[in-house]
């Protein structure tokens, strides 16, 4: 059986998409898919920022902001999801919702909570820094919201969190999403299905293919 890690945040919209890919690539082979943490932008504050404020700092206006939300629309309407841009209002801080992921992993239901932050976001344009939030969305796709509740309420999973985004560092990840299979053969970006399978095909015994690599497990070490 295949193992699929993958580093990503909940507001990348392109690690959306590389979900779709990779799901489209797998289809009914079986497989264990493992989510790990990367947060692309550590220092923002814990409740998030204004959406308008925060894209018109990083991209100079909102007009290029819009632009490249269009960008990324097109190309999620080719995978089925329809970014509603328009509804979010904030940019959450996402260490919450990484240590609801981890949680969600332990309890054997993190592929569905994953999918509902992203849907959440995305979709509904609803606020991942909001812990209340946070909970009613994990606990609609499976954990138990008072075990959910508790959870952000104290530190456990931080450790967890930190560990998994040094790794991240460690394998040179730079951006997300990124994917390894089988712990050897990795892949950088939204790949589309057909460089997935050439990477599954290859993960039993590595060559680059495209744009993967080889990954040492016991190192993070990559050659490309």
């Amino acid at each position: 059986m295949l193992t699929i890690d993958v580093v990503s945040d909940v507001i990348c919209p392109w690690c959306f998409i590389g979900k779709r890919g990779l799901e489209k690539a797998l289809g009914d082979r079986a497989a264990s898919v493992r989510w790990h943490p990367f947060q692309l932008n550590p220092d923002m504050p814990r409740e998030g920022i204004d959406r308008k404020s925060y894209r018109i700092r990083k991209f100079g206006s909102w007009e290029r902001s819009q632009e490249l939300d269009a960008r990324v629309a097109a190309a999620g309407r080719g995978e089925g999801i329809a970014f509603r841009f328009d509804r979010m209002a904030r940019t959450p801080n996402t260490l919450d919702a990484h240590r609801t992921i981890w949680l969600a992993g332990e309890r054997g239901v993190q592929d569905a909570v994953v999918e509902a932050l992203f849907l959440a976001y995305f979709n509904d344009g609803r606020d991942l820094s909001n812990r209340a939030t946070l909970a009613e969305i994990a606990a609609a796709a499976g954990l138990d919201r008072a075990e959910v509740d508790g959870m952000l309420a104290g530190d456990a999973g931080l450790d967890v969190v930190r560990a998994g985004e040094e790794h991240a560092r460690r394998l040179g990840v730079s951006g997300v999403p990124f994917f390894v299979v089988n712990g050897r053969v990795a892949l950088s970006g939204a790949q589309p299905p057909e460089l997935f399978l050439r990477a599954f095909e290859q993960a039993g015994d590595p060559v680059r293919v495209g744009d993967a690599c080889e990954v040492d497990p016991a190192t993070g070490e990559r050659e490309c």
